[in-house]
């Protein structure tokens, strides 16, 4: 089975030393909707530096046995899908990334599949913080920051790692995140979001704090080591002029 760690996002193969399952059918007879069970599951990650472990819950339909009573039906629907341990799809992000924004998204994560509009709405607040902070722009309304941040790409004035396509993104989720802030007109028109589009909301500001945040760290700290190794250099070469004066004194 092919699995990606939440700890340490190490793509592998696990195998069945990592790998435990257990499954409980509920002895109940004929309850509404039919008889379900529970399915767990746990998996600890291969890489010694991490060995951590994930854990899931899962509601599965379940029928009559042979034997009498209730098994899970290997075929069955899965009604519910919780991961337990860890708690979100959430990664650990440096601090140089300001705390408001990481726990907008932290928490965004966490109730990704229980109340995916509010999700959106705190994705929506993320991004609008990371526009304020990353190129510090502050309008009071999204929708104008969006189009100020636009208008900095288009003169070439944008930090790096804008692009079109970020900025198209990020007017999108304004959007869909407006689904959680505003009620319709008319409010007998639902309009859902659901958990699949919310973790695609998050992907999209996991994929930001990598090219605005992490690449301009990167970046500052190899030019920073370049510096470093230019002054070095500099010391080398007056070095020698330093000793040779010093001879002639004496």
């Amino acid at each position: 089975m092919h699995w990606i760690c939440p700890y340490c996002d190490r793509e592998q193969t696990v195998t069945s030393p990592n790998f435990s399952s257990i499954g409980l059918a509920f002895q109940i007879e004929a309850p509404y909707g039919g008889e379900i069970g529970l399915q767990g599951s746990a998996i600890r990650c291969a890489n010694p530096d991490c060995n951590r472990m994930e854990v899931r819950a899962r509601i599965r339909e379940a029928g009559a046995s042979v034997g009498g009573g209730f098994v899970l039906r290997p075929d069955g629907k899965t009604f519910l899908d919780v991961r337990l341990l860890p708690s979100s799809h959430a990664r650990v992000y440096p601090d140089y990334i300001p705390a408001p924004l990481r726990e907008d998204y932290v928490e965004a994560c966490q109730i990704c599949d229980l109340s995916p509009k509010a999700s959106a709405t705190l994705a929506r607040r993320c991004l609008q913080g990371m526009i304020r902070d990353f190129a510090n722009i502050s309008k009071g309304r999204l929708i104008d920051e969006i189009s100020t941040l636009k208008k900095l790409l288009e003169s070439d004035n944008a930090p790096k790692g804008v692009s079109p396509e970020s900025i198209e993104a990020i007017d999108a989720v304004r959007s869909i995140g407006n689904i959680g802030a505003h009620m319709e007109k008319d409010i007998s028109v639902i309009v859902d979001v659901d958990p699949e589009e919310a973790r695609t909301l998050i992907e999209l500001i996991e994929m930001l704090f990598e090219e605005w945040y992490i690449a301009r760290e990167k970046r500052q700290t190899r030019l920073q080591r370049v510096v470093a190794i230019a002054e070095k250099k500099a010391e080398a070469k007056q070095a020698p002029k330093a000793r040779s004066v010093k001879a002639r004194d004496d």
